[in-house]
């Protein structure tokens, strides 16, 4: 069969009743809390994995995903009415779309950031049903060292670009590492890091430590290091593209899909990178670059299909190799270890049902995005007008009990809080929080392989950089490690300079 007749077969799962329930719920979810500054889809994932656990996984995961793909559009909604992104890919929206909304344009930039994110999501998503699969043939040549080689390449790739430089990424991948090898050895049988207690003999459940890093700490840093009041928002007319804009923006609607499906496929991927080169690219390639002063429809219509596209991209690496890179990817992989399934080479033969029926949900909440939010963008902006101590509230205590409902355990909900505590701390020291999720999940798994390469080759070290594809990835790992060093230092220089 082609990758065509599986997606067929996922439409036929897809379009049944209780999924296109939970896709709608997804997509209209997903959207809300991407309009709500500190709130990303990665959290709300985290805060619903207790929660799903009793859900079909199918279901479940179709949820999810149309929770990521609305929280993709849902930070562009603030991002132009307050120049407060949502999300962090929102960030360059905001610019031309807050210059936009100022001169009284807004809805313009509204709706060229909707059919931006249908157009980047819908290119996104065929590409991800034609190469998924063969990047998942491919990999099945791949053993424990190239396995090993790969997610140490995703640990220093991400841990470069998720932090304000490579070190501060490296604090939080470690911390995530640490908490991963808590529990029981099993090859040897022997308790690391339980201190005694019973409880964490199992280890940390990822649910609990993504909860309590994301949930619990977003909450409680918005709370002490924010504070703050609800922003006002701005009113506007609707006014709907003409023929002459939606011209202009075909272009970058189309650049910006294709470099964010790339981006988003490399294992420094995410959102932000790929919308910083649409939004340069744009620039570049404006014929009148002082429109870039008073408020650019081309800087919306790139940056946002980026930001979409890169959501299909980021599913690649995660379903043919279990390799996240974003932070609601990472969420996700901690939601397939909750069902007891793996991602990697054989999850289209294994689990090729919940692959292809979550994958043809995408095209279906796509067109749902669309329907929701070219008539509905005014009434979304309404819910900022939600005081933030009943907001806040209602998250920790939808997460303690979400929590508490995974093993009847009030050593949960301290270990939650714990690791809250530390989030606060983290994002108040500039510590990125993803790359200590992805140390958590991924730690394990590299220590997994790491031992049985070292049994293939009875201890031989050099067994490492025998194979091509290995040598070539640790080779990445080095130049990435010593790129960033580089342009720190430049950076630094050039910081001194200006000073003088």
């Amino acid at each position: 069969m082609t990758s065509f007749s599986y997606l067929l077969d996922g439409f036929y799962i897809a379009l049944q009743w209780d999924n296109l329930f939970w896709a709608l719920i997804g997509v209209t979810l997903g959207t809300a809390v991407g309009i709500l500054p500190g709130i990303g889809p990665a959290m709300t994932v985290a805060i619903l994995l207790p929660i799903t656990f009793s859900f079909d996984p199918i279901t479940a995961f179709i949820l999810f995903a149309g929770i990521y793909y609305g929280g993709m559009y849902g930070g562009a909604i603030t991002s132009i009415l307050l120049n407060t992104p949502g999300e962090t890919g929102s960030m360059m929206t905001a610019i031309q779309g807050n210059l936009l909304a100022r001169s009284g344009r807004a809805s313009m930039a509204l709706s060229v950031a909707a059919i931006g994110s249908f157009i980047a999501a819908l290119i996104g998503t065929v590409l991800l049903a034609l190469f998924a699969p063969i990047v998942a043939e491919l990999a099945l040549a791949f053993g424990p060292a190239e396995y090993f080689a790969l997610i140490t390449l995703g640990f220093i790739s991400i841990a470069a670009v998720l932090g304000k430089d490579i070190s501060l990424g490296l604090i939080s991948l470690l911390f995530g590492l640490a908490i991963g090898f808590i529990g029981i050895d099993l090859q040897t049988g022997q308790a690391r890091f339980t201190f005694g207690v019973p409880s964490l003999l199992d280890g940390v459940h990822v649910v609990i430590f993504v909860v309590g890093l994301f949930a619990v700490g977003e909450t409680l840093s918005m709370i002490l290091l924010e504070g703050g009041t609800n922003s006002e928002i701005k009113k506007f007319n609707w006014q709907w593209l003409n023929r002459k804009d939606a011209k202009k923006c075909s272009g970058p609607w189309f650049r910006g899909s294709l470099i964010g499906f790339v981006m988003g496929c490399l294992p420094a991927g995410g959102a932000e990178i790929p919308t910083f080169m649409s939004y340069g690219l744009e620039k570049r390639l404006a014929k009148n670059p002082s429109d870039f002063n008073t408020g650019a429809i081309e800087g919306v219509a790139g940056p946002e299909a980026a930001n979409n596209g890169a959501a299909a991209g980021v599913m690649v690496p995660l379903l043919t190799l279990g390799l996240p890179t974003s932070a609601t990817a990472a969420v996700m992989l901690a939601a397939f270890q909750q069902y007891n399934l793996q991602p990697g080479p054989l999850v289209f033969i294994n689990n090729g049902d919940l692959v292809w029926g979550m994958i043809a949900s995408l095209f279906i909440g796509n067109v749902m995005l669309l329907i929701l939010n070219l008539p509905l963008a005014p009434l979304w902006a309404r819910l900022l007008y939600i005081p933030k101590h009943y907001l806040y509230s209602g998250i920790l205590i939808f997460a303690t009990v979400g929590v508490y409902s995974l093993n009847n355990s009030i050593v949960d909900i301290w270990i939650m809080l714990a690791v809250g505590v530390i989030g606060v701390f983290m994002r108040a020291m500039h510590v990125p929080v993803a790359p200590a999720i992805i140390g958590l999940i991924l730690g394990p798994m590299a220590e997994q392989h790491f031992r049985r390469a070292l049994a293939i080759s009875q201890g031989e070290l050099s067994y490492f950089f025998e194979s091509p594809i290995a040598l070539t990835l640790f080779i990445i790992c080095l130049l990435i490690i010593v790129l960033s060093y580089f342009l720190r230092s430049k950076n630094k220089t050039k910081r001194v300079k200006n000073a003088l």
